[in-house]
């Protein structure tokens, strides 16, 4: 904070000096139209000036740097910079004096003319000094505001990441917990199925393990996830539902949030398969549609049957998940009628 910038790089330093090249041109200008010192003692007098006001403004940032608008009262401001302008304006005019008058060897003709301008140097020396500093002030202000802008969309990002990653930590212990439930009932009634689905676990969980970090997953990827968790399943429950997957072709390399689809069909065994004795058909679709990956998973129900209430995370999860990582509120849809529940999710594939 405390290092000029116009000191920091060579652009910016050119353009500094370039500013005050054109503006010793332009005070030249006006000191040989408008006295009658003549040309060379308007040149040398308007580039010592010039160039010597240039220099004490970059030593001016550090003042704006102490004496923040922030932290200090307006008062104090005024008042700090009211007696740093008169200083800087005397140490200018004097060391420019000294050098004209000692250096160039105007001693006989030039005094008299510096007192006779002196009054509008001191002004200029005012202005220029509340300009420098004020445009100082508009550098730390822009600074200052482009850090913080930097720092909050840093822990936007930190907030959006730890949001996913609890979101799908609810997921992961949740089906672990029903498996485990599942082979523990089977280890007194079939040993043997219960072996193969510990077998099935081990690979399940690998495959968690693997893509734990990865925020998304091809879908043919997360599809094997999805026929590996419905063989445990299958393991319980034997012939009492049928898996179907129709994807067209270009679906399988899009990229869609990991496990994103895993709480569907958890909700599927749960709420279908579970609460009925007759078949229950898992369905899987899916199709590139108007820039969407559009998935659909749907199942049969028992309309009479008693619907087993849960926890409620499943779809809520879903629906968050894809809100963080898209930035949209319309890409899950719900709807259950004549015995068919259905999840429409669209994954924008711009974003993958």
């Amino acid at each position: 904070m405390f290092s000029n910038p116009i000191l920091k790089s060579l652009k910016n330093f050119n353009y500094y000096l370039i500013f005050w090249t054109v503006l010793s041109f332009l005070f030249i200008q006006l000191l040989y139209i408008g006295t009658e010192i003549g040309l060379t003692a308007s040149i040398t007098d308007g580039l010592v000036f010039t160039f010597l006001l240039g220099g004490i403004g970059l030593t001016l940032w550090y003042p704006a740097c102490y004496i923040p608008i922030e932290k200090n009262r307006p008062l104090k401001i005024i008042l700090s910079h009211s007696i740093g302008a008169f200083i800087t304006t005397v140490i200018w005019l004097s060391i420019g004096y000294f050098l004209l008058v000692g250096l160039f060897n105007f001693s006989n003709t030039y005094p008299p003319f510096f007192y006779s301008t002196l009054a509008w140097r001191i002004l200029i020396g005012l202005l220029f000094y509340s300009l420098i500093v004020s445009f100082y002030y508009m550098i730390i202000y822009y600074t200052g505001f482009h850090e913080r802008e930097i720092k909050e969309a840093e822990l936007k990002s930190l907030i959006t990441e730890a949001e996913l990653k609890s979101l799908k930590f609810q997921i992961n212990p949740h089906f672990i917990f029903n498996s485990l439930n599942s082979m523990s009932a089977l280890t007194e009634i079939d040993p043997a199925k219960a072996k193969q689905m510990i077998l099935k676990l081990a690979d399940f969980l690998r495959f968690i393990l693997r893509t734990n970090e990865l925020e998304k997953n091809k879908l043919s990827e997360e599809l094997k996830n999805i026929r590996l968790y419905l063989d445990i399943e299958r393991i319980r429950f034997e012939d009492k539902f049928e898996y179907v997957e129709e994807t067209d072709d270009g679906c399988s390399n899009v990229e869609i949030p990991s496990m994103i689809l895993q709480p569907l069909f958890e909700n599927a065994i749960k709420h279908a398969v579970y609460e009925t004795l007759d078949k229950v058909t898992l369905k899987l679709s899916c199709k590139i549609q108007n820039g969407f990956l559009k998935i659909v998973v749907q199942n049969n129900f028992d309309e009479t049957g008693i619907a087993k209430k849960g926890a409620g995370v499943g779809l809520k999860n879903i629906e968050e998940r894809l809100k963080l990582i898209y930035h949209q509120n319309n890409l899950l849809d719900v709807k259950k009628e004549k015995g068919i529940f259905m999840v429409t999710l669209y994954i924008p594939i711009e974003n993958n």
